[in-house]
């Protein structure tokens, strides 16, 4: 079956901009530029009249801001979808917040190199990724990553190897994470009874705001996790942007620590290395949960936990936005619940009440 390339529009204030984000998009196989935009309502104008897949879409314009754009997408109800390119400062870093509140389908910061060349080649990694996710989503097309198949060793129930309470939770999520994040942590009330690990891959910057965000919204202390951190109940740790993070334990106490160990999966904070330093401080007790997201981080670590009797869960298909990330360990028979965003709270805390997956 043949892909139909994926048509998108550019819409930023700066006319060398907008050439540079053409240029890299023109050089991604698969995507069709159908025009360009200045400002808000020109964008407007050229999404009704061409009705793109995707926009790339700037905050700050004249006229008519990003943010407004997107208003006006989900008023009309448009099907077309924006990445944001955002700046690296605080005020940029909010509005790009702002903007995944209002229904953006992803982020990439704009890259700071020492010439256009450069930039333009980070751009093409970035958009790639962000678009192959959005073509997964809207066209049905299976990841490229092979899956290894199922070890032998994995066909046993974990019902039959786990022991205990679960101890701490642990989350890896991607694209679309924001909003499912936002959808699931309010639901947790206040005296649950083990600590929240989360990898969400963002940037840094961005893993403070959403940690902010949650806490506000939620009767659990959320945080973007420091190193020396002790491990609580009723309390959620967001891996900061740019680091990776795992647990480490001293004596009889359980920390984090925060490393600038290199990249995972292309992925620093990466969900693989969090899981895995599960392994050995909690074991069994753990309950990995991997959510919406483009890509394959977390299914070592999945495997790893399985490995040590630990129980996995993973979001369903029709509520993810990209079903990358869940879709590696069903494949690989390693989740022992599928799980719908909106049921997914209820059944987290089932698991670490009854100590099963019922």
């Amino acid at each position: 079956m043949v892909q139909q390339p994926i048509r998108m529009l550019v819409v930023d204030d700066s006319l060398l901009y907008r050439k540079i984000v053409r240029d890299a998009l023109e050089a991604i196989p698969g995507v069709e530029v159908v025009g360009s935009a200045g400002d808000g309502i020109a964008a407007v104008e050229k999404i009704e009249r061409y009705r793109p897949d995707l926009i790339t879409l700037d905050l700050e314009m004249p006229r008519m801001n990003g943010i407004e754009v997107l208003d006006q997408l989900r008023s009309r109800q448009w099907s077309t979808k924006a990445i944001m390119i955002s700046g690296a400062n605080q005020s940029d870093a909010e509005r790009t917040m702002n903007a995944l509140r209002r229904g953006a389908f992803d982020f990439i910061v704009k890259p700071r190199t020492d010439s256009i060349e450069h930039s333009r080649q980070k751009l093409i990694h970035d958009l790639s990724e962000r678009i192959e996710a959005f073509r997964i989503k809207t066209q049905r097309v299976q990841p490229t990553i092979p899956v290894p198949a199922k070890p032998a060793s994995l066909q046993e129930s974990w019902r039959t190897r786990a022991s205990g309470t679960i101890e701490a939770v642990a989350i890896g999520i991607s694209t679309g994470g924001p909003d499912a994040l936002r959808q699931l942590i309010p639901q947790l009330p206040a005296d649950f009874p083990a600590p929240i690990l989360i990898v969400q891959h963002m940037p840094p910057m961005f893993t403070r705001l959403l940690a902010n965000g949650l806490n506000s919204s939620s009767a659990l202390n959320v945080r973007e996790a420091q190193c020396g951190n002790p491990m609580e109940p009723g309390n959620v740790y967001i891996a900061p942007g740019g680091k990776q993070m795992k647990v480490v334990k001293i004596g009889d106490d359980v920390h984090v620590k925060i490393t600038d160990d290199p990249p995972e999966n292309s992925c620093r904070p990466a969900v693989d290395y969090l899981f895995r330093s599960l392994v050995p401080v909690y074991g069994a007790n753990t309950l990995g949960v991997i959510m919406t997201g483009m890509g394959s981080d977390g299914l070592h670590g999945c495997r790893e936990l399985k490995n040590a009797g630990a129980k996995i869960m993973v979001q369903d298909e029709a509520s993810c936005v990209v079903f990358g990330m869940p879709r590696f360990p069903i494949q690989e028979g390693l989740a022992d619940e599928v799980v719908p965003l909106q049921d997914m709270a209820t059944r987290i805390q089932r698991s670490v009440a009854s100590k099963s997956l019922v």
